[in-house]
């Protein structure tokens, strides 16, 4: 499976804050967070659910993933989705291991599931 996603009772807002602050603990900062509905409302198009991208990054780690191999930039900063399904909040990622091993470089691919294993959890401590 390509992704990682956690569920949640919480509201997107509230599974956002939790989020950002579990990234943050972990040494994660928030790059950016894009509003799909809101863009695609600006752009004079429907769309009805909730669903917010976050651009996450440990700059120190982007510094060593780069300086291992630098086709490995293709895949920075991670992205972590945040979106209402039904009742639910889900909070998930494209897992880095699974977009790594294009890079065909085992020293990528063991960077990539520290940083993976670390997101996990920031995810699995914001339910």
């Amino acid at each position: 499976m390509f992704h990682y996603t956690v569920e949640t009772d919480k509201g997107m807002d509230e599974a956002i804050e939790s989020l950002e602050a579990n990234l943050k603990e972990a040494k994660f900062g928030v790059l950016w967070n894009f509003d799909i509905k809101d863009k695609l409302h600006e752009k004079g198009l429907e769309f009805e659910k909730e669903f917010k991208v976050l651009e996450v990054c440990n700059p120190k780690e982007a510094q060593r993933i780069l300086n291992e191999n630098v086709m490995a930039g293709y895949f920075l900063p991670c992205k972590m989705v945040v979106y209402q399904d039904g009742s639910k909040t889900k909070i998930g990622m494209p897992k880095p291991t699974a977009l790594t091993q294009m890079v065909e470089d085992e020293n990528i691919q063991e960077m990539a599931s520290d940083v993976e294993e670390r997101l996990k959890q920031c995810m699995e401590q914001s339910v």
